[in-house]
């Protein structure tokens, strides 16, 4: 399960090295629950990449640094550059895309 930040300095932290899959999400948004179990899988599969959550409700300040207004928003970065950016409810092979 994808480690869920914290706090913007969290997040600044962790994206900073290696190729990380960020899932930015709402507790309420019913295609952010649905993703979910998808992301999951696409984790245990892919040790070599870092998955992480963030809450925009908790964490505005990261959804507007990256114009982020629909969610679920998943977003690749590769030591710290932002790469790839997917809006909406994806299928396994389209998770899996993103992070090749």
């Amino acid at each position: 399960m994808p480690k869920q930040i914290q706090s913007v300095e969290e997040f600044d932290k962790e994206i900073a090295e290696g190729t990380v899959l960020v899932d930015l999400f709402a507790t309420w948004c019913g295609p952010c629950k649905m993703l979910a179990p998808t992301i999951d899988q696409v984790e245990k599969e892919h040790p070599e990449v870092k998955f992480i959550k963030v809450d925009v409700d908790e964490l505005g300040d990261i959804a507007r640094r990256y114009n982020v207004f629909s969610i679920p928003t998943l977003i690749v970065f590769k030591n710290g550059e932002k790469v790839k950016e997917q809006v909406g409810l994806l299928p396994k092979p389209g998770v899996e895309a993103l992070i090749a």
